[in-house]
């Protein structure tokens, strides 16, 4: 998706160029927010229903959405000259990194090169000096870490087709700020989760299975990795630092991140203590299993095939330099998150089991 804020409103300065928090929209005021929607025959606008007027009936309010997509530059040419945004915001990829080692050139067509159309489209539309740009890029383009933490100078090193992919999506957006003079800046942001994360991501997929398995239904369920450590934050803190880069006076590239570390394998203890269970670990590598101390039931099991053929072991992000431009900093801890998720995966398969 992409967004942009079509008009500004005087009674909210919604656009302005300040570093204080987000406004809400004037409800009564000409703020919109339009988004590009891939063509499906089955809904995929699960995430935002609550944004539309009414989410019954999916009728549009100040979020308007336009059949789109990033391997199609004609029609991001015709949307971006209709709505005329003042900020646009590339979030749109195909982001599953496992996935992107079977989708490797779909990956980099959307990752890639859907980028350098957005760029281009906005360049076409004659819109290079009023549209700032952000691009979501990715601490995976660290991949085999050069350096712990990573910050903004650290040497990229991706360790997959998406990071490969995004790795281009950078210094395009770096080439088209220094070229054309465009306010287009990078958000190299680290691992950051909601309940609304897709639920083959291993964040949700762990919240999703500890909260059926503390409903009854189900018994176990298998990951990769165990090890595997990340800087994981809440989408929401890092949503407000996209909008921060965009509100400054000129375009920079940020880090953001926790500056936390924590494992699957935590994420997974975590998860269980909130619905009162504890995990105790029996075996190694493939063999190993994570067994409920109470009841000695094996909830937890290692599948090869959710290993990646090259894997990042280890993504810790240095966010001095939002906290000292930007004035940012994460509110909600690891524990909060992850206590979120679950609750919310609770209550989801309270309602539909099969969800």
């Amino acid at each position: 998706y992409w967004s942009g804020v079509e008009h500004f409103d005087p009674g909210t300065g919604a656009g302005k160029h300040d570093t204080g928090r987000p406004r809400a929209l004037n409800a009564v005021g000409t703020d919109q927010v339009h988004g590009i929607l891939r063509r499906s025959s089955s809904f995929n606008t699960g995430r935002i229903e609550h944004l539309y007027q009414n989410p019954q009936t999916h009728t549009e309010g100040n979020m308007k959405l336009h059949y789109g997509d990033l391997t199609d530059s004609t029609c991001l040419v015709k949307i971006i000259n209709e709505v005329k945004p003042t900020e646009i915001y590339n979030l749109g990829a195909q982001s599953h990194v496992k996935i992107s080692f079977e989708l490797a050139e779909y990956t980099a067509n959307v990752d890639g090169v859907g980028t350098l159309r957005l760029l281009d489209a906005i360049k076409t539309c004659g819109l290079t000096n009023s549209v700032k740009f952000y691009q979501a890029s990715t601490s995976e383009l660290y991949g085999k870490v050069q350096e712990i933490p990573q910050k903004e100078t650290t040497p990229f090193y991706p360790r997959s087709p998406y990071g490969a992919a995004k790795l281009y999506a950078y210094w395009i957006v770096v080439n088209f700020r220094e070229a054309y003079n465009m306010f287009a800046t990078n958000g190299i942001l680290f691992n950051h989760e909601s309940p609304r994360r897709g639920s083959n991501f291993v964040t949700r997929k762990i919240s999703r299975s500890v909260a059926k398995i503390h409903l009854g239904q189900l018994e176990s369920f298998s990951l990769g990795n165990l090890d595997s450590k990340r800087d994981w934050g809440h989408a929401k803190d890092y949503v407000e630092a996209m909008w921060l880069m965009l509100q400054q006076e000129e375009p920079e590239d940020f880090v953001i991140a926790t500056g936390e570390v924590h494992s699957v394998r935590e994420f997974v203890e975590k998860a269980f203590v909130h619905v009162g269970k504890t995990i105790v670990w029996e075996g190694k590598d493939e063999q190993e299993v994570g067994r409920c101390q109470e009841t000695g039931v094996a909830h937890v099991k290692v599948d090869p095939k959710y290993f990646r053929p090259t894997e990042v072991d280890y993504l810790q992000g240095d966010s001095t330099k939002a906290n000292q431009r930007l004035g940012w900093k994460p509110r909600v801890t690891f524990e909060e998150l992850v206590k979120e998720m679950v609750d919310a995966d609770v209550e989801l398969m309270k309602k539909n089991p099969n969800a």
